[in-house]
């Protein structure tokens, strides 16, 4: 705690004095950390090389672009639910295998959306440059005809008969249909491909206002299925479905509501369709979902707000929606199984001003700042980043240091990860110049007191 209210002003001059040094310290050596470690992570790592006995030397490929199941450079990375990065075509073998758990860490995967990863993909491809190495070339995400006839004639025809089955206007003959295309799309890519260019998205999106809730329930799961499908998305937003998804994940029962959300995900990894979703009114039940979901729901909600809210304009319209305190309540919940994903999407809203607003007003400064204390790396980054907005408020700084925020955050910019370290050392940065302007501040008074002591008495007796 810096300022005081009452004492020794020489006492409270030093203390501030001391913590200042100490920041200012921190922070030097920090920024030396910092760069130095960056220039032996591109020695070490992207520019690492092995020697052959002909003499020539071979770029040794960086582990983080590796794909765990091959170990060979990554051509399509993609991520998974449980955030690992993969190849495209290993964990989609992996997945069509019958395998429900990420390879790497065992935890079950959630859906089997895969979203790229473009930033590991460009990473790769300026290192292959700087390697002199061929970047791998952008896999087309469409199948030559050659390839898409891999799925057997047997499926194709099956594929025909249920597109028929579609068109009749049978409500029992439709739901069955969406039924059986909601498990071929989820068997393999073939599949997927070949339904789309069958023309069932549209018939699927027509099933979506139906009053059958197993019918919605089917044509939902089919679209989040068929969604996997990079050219699908396409596909699936020209056909209007984004109005019927958002009417399912409003109206239908807990399981649709469910896939409506994780489909709503799936369609948002390509920006151009954050603003759509947004637009459609989508925000508010996912909201809601996030709230009164299955703890398989609230995680479909999360992922669908977390990706909806990277677009600026989503952000208010969920903090309008009630988010934040629904997210405060899953920071405290003594199980924790949402922290992770709460947190993520704190620290987006905080750099809004009304997402700020409404994160200061929950008082979540206490709860902040015990993640930064204890928290897993991820959450103390996160938690870090949220309280970097909310100390652009004078008030806020001194809650923080009063809660005891110094010695974690100062843990955090030394040992942190890469991204903890720098938002620690943001939030050093603000508390630097608070100390420096509370410093300025006694300084003036300690001199008006001393001027004030020493003027000469000018009055006369009479």
């Amino acid at each position: 705690m810096v300022t005081s209210t009452g004492g020794d002003p020489e006492e409270t001059i030093e203390k501030m004095s001391m913590l200042l040094k100490k920041i200012k310290d921190f922070v030097q050596t920090e920024n030396v950390n910092i760069n130095s470690s960056s220039a032996i992570e591109k020695s070490s790592s992207l520019g690492e090389t092995s020697t052959e006995e002909s003499g020539k030397t071979t770029p040794v490929i960086p582990d983080d672009f590796r794909c765990p199941i091959s170990l060979e450079l990554m051509n399509d990375p993609v991520i998974v639910s449980t955030g690992q990065t993969y190849e495209r075509s290993c964990i989609e073998k992996w997945i069509e295998a019958g395998h429900t758990s990420c390879p790497k860490t065992q935890q079950p995967l959630t859906h089997n959306i895969l979203t790229p990863n473009y930033v590991l993909r460009s990473l790769i491809t300026q290192w292959c440059e700087s390697n002199g190495i061929e970047p791998p070339k952008r896999p087309g995400t469409s199948r030559s005809r050659q390839n898409k006839s891999s799925s057997s004639p047997v499926e194709d025809c099956k594929i025909g008969t249920l597109i028929s089955k579609l068109r009749s206007g049978n409500p029992e003959d439709q739901r069955t249909a969406a039924g059986e295309i909601r498990l071929l799309a989820k068997r393999n890519a073939d599949n997927r491909i070949a339904i789309a260019e069958a023309g069932a998205i549209p018939l699927l999106v027509n099933l979506l206002s139906k009053p059958d809730s197993r019918t919605q329930e089917h044509a939902v799961t089919a679209l989040l299925n068929l969604s996997i499908c990079e050219d699908n998305k396409g596909v699936i937003i020209s056909a209007n479905a984004v109005p019927g998804i958002v009417y399912v994940l409003k109206k239908a029962g807990m399981e649709a509501r469910e896939n409506a959300a994780a489909t709503l995900f799936s369609l948002s990894v390509v920006d151009e369709n954050k603003i759509i979703i947004g637009a459609s009114g989508a925000i508010p039940p996912l909201v809601a979902l996030l709230n009164e979901g299955s703890q398989r729901g609230k995680k479909d909600a999360a992922t669908a707000l977390f990706n909806l809210c990277i677009y600026q304009g989503n952000k208010g319209k969920a903090v309008r929606a009630g988010v934040v305190s629904i997210l405060m309540q899953l920071l405290t919940e003594p199980q924790g199984s949402m922290v992770d994903e709460a947190l993520a999407i704190l620290a987006i809203l905080a750099s809004h001003p009304e997402g700020k607003l409404a994160i200061g007003s929950a008082k979540a400064m206490p709860v902040l700042v015990s993640f930064v204390a204890s928290g897993s790396p991820r959450n103390k980054e996160n938690a870090a980043a949220v309280l970097g907005h909310l100390c652009s408020a004078d008030q806020n700084v001194v809650i923080a240091q009063e809660l005891g925020v110094m010695e974690p955050l100062l843990d955090l910019a030394q040992n942190g990860t890469e991204r903890g370290r720098r938002k620690a050392a943001q939030l050093l940065e603000k508390i630097n110049r608070y100390v420096e302007q509370q410093k300025q501040a006694s300084q003036v008074t300690k001199d008006q007191t001393t001027d004030n002591q020493t003027q000469p008495d000018t009055s006369v007796d009479c």
